[in-house]
């Protein structure tokens, strides 16, 4: 998508990243630190580049993601993964899964959908391209090394939702209900 843009574009674009203060972690004021949950991927350690099979430059599958130290109380988790680098006002939605168990968990390798054919292995929310599945990171060329946040939000409540969530869906429905949360950051430029 948006790897489509012209290596000049991308250039010109450089300093246009909305960053981490708002990532949906930042917005919902949830320390990782506080409550942690440890998040985790058999695929690539934090602060570390992504494998290009992960990518919209390989295979484009989603990546294993893991995750323990979910507080007691935990009713529900949401996942949402997004580019903190995007030339964007708002990160960039790559996916948003919910309905997952209040414990300590994960989704393997491959199970989030990428294509509206193939379920996902949970509930999926709608992206930032407004489709509900998987899209694999592709940065702009010439943008620079983008940072993609796999964000894990323990609530105190199981959310349900009317029709399919979008960010804005999920963050107000967490909103005063997290009780935990951790986060694992990828990293992929293009060459």
């Amino acid at each position: 998508m948006l790897q489509n843009l012209p290596r000049a574009l991308g250039r010109a674009l450089r300093p246009i990243r909305p960053g981490p203060a708002r990532i949906a972690l930042s917005e919902l004021n949830a320390d990782p630190r506080k409550g942690s949950i440890d998040v985790f991927s058999s695929a690539f350690r934090d602060g570390e580049p992504l494998p290009a099979r992960y990518t919209a430059d390989g295979e484009g599958v989603s990546p294993s993601m893991q995750w323990r130290g979910v507080p007691r109380g935990t009713k529900g988790i949401v996942v949402i993964m997004e580019d903190m680098d995007s030339p964007t006002l708002h990160p960039l939605v790559h996916a948003i899964v919910w309905g997952l168990p209040g414990s300590d968990g994960g989704v393997p390798e491959g199970a989030l959908s990428t294509t509206r054919a193939r379920a996902a292995a949970a509930p999926m929310g709608r992206n930032s391209y407004l489709m509900t599945r998987y899209v694999a990171p592709g940065p702009p060329p010439g943008h620079g090394p983008h940072r993609y946040a796999i964000e894990v939000i323990a609530l105190d409540v199981a959310p349900g939702f009317h029709g399919t969530p979008g960010r804005s869906d999920v963050i107000e429905a967490a909103r005063g209900h997290v009780i935990g949360a951790g986060c694992l950051i990828g990293t992929y430029a293009r060459a």
